[in-house]
């Protein structure tokens, strides 16, 4: 049972590619109930493993990266369909490149890095799955239309909250570097 939370983690990773698949086929419907799944995954999955002490090394590797995958997959594929501005998916994808590659050249040249996300950064994955939830809801369904303003008023909260997070990590790291302090 210890290694629950990392098979539906593992399990999050398999619905990465359906669901980006269901986007680019126009089956929206499809693609936000696969969605859904992986979201409620990503709950139970960090219930689990807080409830009851089964926290792992993979686990606390494999669980954001298979948000950040899922984010990104949606992302692209929006972006794909014309359903979502380009500029907000190189912005968004850009900015988890910079961190990804930050924290490599922290941990290779500075100090070994331990992974942890900052209030800002953990405000922005929340705002990236909130964002693309509401995306595919509305696309699901014509009674849905009624989300289209909320759509577009969350396409510049998103850029706002992903230049603001982004920013916050190039500061902490930058700081910790020019200190030599191990990040946290």
């Amino acid at each position: 049972m210890r290694h629950l939370p990392n098979l539906i983690t593992v399990l999050r990773f398999l619905l990465v590619l359906p669901t980006g698949w269901c986007i680019l086929r126009g089956a929206h419907g499809w693609a936000f109930g696969l969605f859904l799944a992986a979201g409620a995954s990503d709950a139970l999955d960090g219930a689990l493993a807080r409830g009851f002490g089964w926290t792992s090394r993979f686990g606390a590797i494999a669980d954001p990266l298979a948000d950040k995958i899922l984010v990104a997959v949606v992302y692209l594929a929006l972006t794909w369909q014309g359903l979502l501005p380009l500029w907000l998916m190189v912005l968004v994808l850009g900015r988890d490149l910079v961190i990804v590659g930050g924290a490599l050249c922290y941990h290779w040249f500075v100090a070994e890095l331990e992974l942890a996300p900052t209030l800002l950064g953990k405000a922005n994955t929340l705002g990236n799955v909130l964002f693309v939830g509401l995306v595919l809801a509305e696309l699901s369904a014509p009674a849905l239309a009624w989300l289209e303003p909320f759509v577009a008023w969350g396409i510049w909260a998103m850029a706002a909250l992903t230049v603001l997070s982004g920013a916050d990590y190039v500061r902490i790291w930058a700081r910790k570097a020019l200190d030599g302090e191990p990040a946290k």
